[in-house]
């Protein structure tokens, strides 16, 4: 595998595309091929993908991706995979979907989720659910912080537990019918290998295994109304397979080329900026954020603020995933007349740090760390007269900032200090943005190239796999950071000074809302 003429494909099934990643052996990307995935959005909040659509689209991009590499004079030696994480399809006895792909934007188990007691619900918690469990657990008598401490994931109407609840509570002949329920990612791999399994990395992130002894959780399986039996075989984010005679011939590529099972993708994403060593934090920010470190251990902080996945080898990513991002730029731009995006940024530069007293809330899409509460509201706090467009910005991209900042304080309280930050996004080509960012967390931002994301991770993963790579928290020259940006010392000092008031603030509104929930 130090053959630099042998390349690995990294298989990458995003929410709106899946990307293809050829890297060889010197970890150079060789190609990139992408094709849609298109998200399917309904009125009550379905958010789905169609699976053989998704198979499809990944046959096209291998396919192409490996006709590229042989006109280059270069080996396909294996296929690993990364994926989106909480997706959730039930399959017959046959294998044939009998559900379309739920992703993780799809909210129909809103209401599950809050009935559990979900940070951010109307009620509390009852009952621990610690323990082996001895039938079934009604959602009345559950504990959303027993669940999230012993399964690393957030009670949210993104994770499979709560999907599952809800399936099991509106379409019971559905669940009667259903043979097992998988990810979409172990789909689209049994159907390349024949063999229907889980990695441990995309199954941490189901709210349905047990972290700590690495086995399905029973008080969990009770909730969600299955067995263990129903769901597929746990397997290291490692384990190799092969390929079906079938499978590649429809691929281009030989029969018996080693699979790599692969991992989620924000974990692989760690990988691929180089955020593996200790106190070494991964910051993604595009449309959407997060922020994830990695340790050796498992767990969460006490407030159950953070999430909790499995990359491999004993490593785990702490971290949590803020769902407004750039989105309130974009919304500004939109909000103040249809201007330009990086017109109105320009703008917002101009602001003095603080943006004159002005706080901002940006949560339009609800929120998730470290609140968890879908039904959190954006805010303007302090408008005078003299504030305008550009004021309002700078504040909402302050306000993102103060979230990641409060995932930073989250992670420290759970044991898992950041010194360094690697960060990755199309939101950070903006200077105001990266400024804003590394004020918020107050240290250097080292800015890598993230144009082969995730997939690049995976087939760093395949690499180790085959021997290749030695280990996962080795440095890797593909990861490199081409620009650092210094936080401004005044900027922190004012984003530091408000922080408090700002998670005050989203406490006062929430009660506010609560009749509305």
């Amino acid at each position: 595998m130090k053959d630099e003429a042998q390349v690995v494909l990294g298989i990458d099934l995003g929410t709106t595309a899946t990307k293809v990643v050829a890297v060889d052996g010197a970890y150079r990307v060789v190609s990139t091929v992408e094709r849609p995935a298109p998200l399917h959005t309904g009125r009550h909040g379905e958010a789905v993908h169609d699976p053989e659509t998704v198979l499809a689209g990944v046959v096209e991009a291998v396919r192409e991706s490996a006709a590229i590499c042989a006109g280059r004079g270069l080996t396909v030696a294996a296929l690993s995979f990364s994926a989106a994480l909480h997706t959730l399809l039930a399959l017959d006895s046959s294998g044939e979907p009998l559900t379309p792909a739920l992703s993780w934007a799809d909210t129909r188990a809103a209401g599950i989720a809050r009935r559990l007691g979900a940070p951010g619900s109307s009620r509390g918690t009852g009952n621990s659910l610690a323990g082996s469990g001895s039938g079934a657990v009604s959602i009345e008598n559950a504990d959303a912080a027993a669940l999230h401490r012993a399964t690393g994931t957030p009670v949210h109407s993104m994770a499979p537990l709560t999907k599952l609840a809800w399936f099991t509570a509106h379409e019971p002949e559905l669940v009667r019918r259903s043979a097992s329920w998988c990810g979409l990612k172990d789909y689209v791999l049994s159907r390349f290998t024949g063999s229907l399994v889980t990695d441990l990395s995309c199954a941490s992130a189901t709210g349905l295994l047990d972290m700590r002894t690495t086995r399905w959780h029973r008080p969990a399986l009770d909730i969600a109304g299955v067995s263990a039996d129903r769901l597929p075989e746990l397997v290291q984010p490692t384990a190799l397979f092969t390929l079906l005679p079938e499978a590649a011939a429809a691929l281009g590529l030989p029969a018996g080329l080693p699979v790599v099972a692969g991992a989620g993708d924000g974990p692989l994403a760690n990988l691929a900026v180089g955020a593996t060593a200790p106190a070494t934090a991964a910051l993604s920010l595009g449309t959407s954020g997060a922020l994830r470190v990695v340790r050796d251990r498992p767990g969460v902080d006490e407030r159950c603020r953070v999430f909790c996945y499995y990359l491999a080898d004993g490593l785990w990513v702490l971290g949590g995933a803020v769902s407004n991002a750039g989105v309130v730029a974009q919304w500004a731009a939109e909000s103040f007349g249809g201007v330009d995006v990086g017109d109105l940024l320009k703008e917002a530069a101009q602001v003095e740090p603080g943006a004159e007293g002005l706080i901002a809330l940006p949560h339009l899409l609800g929120e998730r760390a470290p609140w968890w509460d879908p039904d959190a509201r954006g805010a303007l706090i302090g408008l005078r007269r003299g504030h305008g467009r550009a004021h309002m910005t700078r504040a909402m991209i302050e306000g993102v900032g103060q979230q990641l900042a409060f995932v930073r304080d989250s992670l420290v309280a759970a044991d898992a200090p950041i010194t360094s930050v690697r960060a990755t996004g199309g939101a950070l080509r903006s200077p105001l943005w990266a400024e804003i960012v590394a004020a918020a967390l107050d240290m250097p931002l080292e800015i890598t190239d993230d144009a082969a994301g995730s997939g690049f991770g995976a087939a760093l993963l395949a690499r180790h796999a085959l021997g290749a790579l030695p280990s996962l928290t080795s440095p890797v020259p593909g990861a490199r950071a081409h620009r650092t940006v210094i936080p401004d010392p005044t900027a922190a000092r004012r984003l530091a000074e408000t922080r408090g008031l700002s998670e005050e603030l989203y406490q006062l509104l929430r009660g506010v809302q609560e009749p509305h929930r």
